[in-house]
């Protein structure tokens, strides 16, 4: 499978996800993390530590596709509407992670609008992430208004935790960070794994 993450906000767990996603598939089969945001989050997470699959520039990802059976990319933060029809039309599931703030909302229903009309209807999830905990609604009310709006939404939702920026700074998977909600997190991109196999 290839799976591309892509956020149209920055601060939407877009590498994260990415990192994470990469993390599941590689428990099923060889995976590789193509980096193809500027910044390189996703390198320097790995840099720091150790992920259980590579991470490569994206001038390699013709050899990452020939050379292993899941293929994750992490774009570059907020694509233009033409760039998400293409990164739509060149992978089996695009993964659209959002906050559940209005702000963040309201711009995926935008994009996901304009990739509609464009005919990438049926190839991409969104991914409510940093979903915060009870009592708040946050997270419930955010998929009342994507699925209102007729979005397709992972049953899985990934909550807020301090887990994953101790993940990063550490190089390793949520799992494997020093903090005693980790397990949770792992519990959240688990679930979320699931639903990504559950579609090839």
């Amino acid at each position: 499978m290839i799976i591309t993450v892509a956020g149209f906000k920055g601060g939407v767990g877009k590498t994260t996800s990415a990192v994470h996603l990469a993390t599941y598939l590689s428990l099923k089969a060889s995976t590789v993390l193509v980096d193809g945001d500027l910044i390189k989050s996703a390198t320097r997470w790995a840099r720091r530590g150790r992920l259980p699959f590579p991470v490569v520039g994206e001038r390699q990802l013709g050899k990452a596709v020939r050379e292993h059976e899941h293929v994750v990319i992490d774009t570059q933060a907020r694509p233009e509407p033409e760039d998400i029809e293409e990164l739509a039309a060149g992978c089996d599931l695009l993964v659209v992670p959002t906050t559940p703030d209005l702000m963040a909302l309201e711009g995926v229903i935008l994009t996901v609008r304009a990739l509609n009309e464009a005919g990438g209807e049926g190839r991409y999830l969104v991914l409510l992430t940093m979903v915060p905990p009870r009592p708040s609604r946050e997270g419930e009310e955010a998929r009342i208004m994507l699925e209102e709006d007729g979005l397709p939404v992972f049953r899985g939702q990934v909550r807020r935790l301090v887990a994953f920026r101790k993940a990063a700074l550490e190089g390793v998977p949520v799992y494997q960070a020093k903090d005693p909600r980790a397990a949770w997190g792992w519990e959240d991109y688990r679930e979320v794994g699931d639903e990504v196999i559950g579609r090839q």
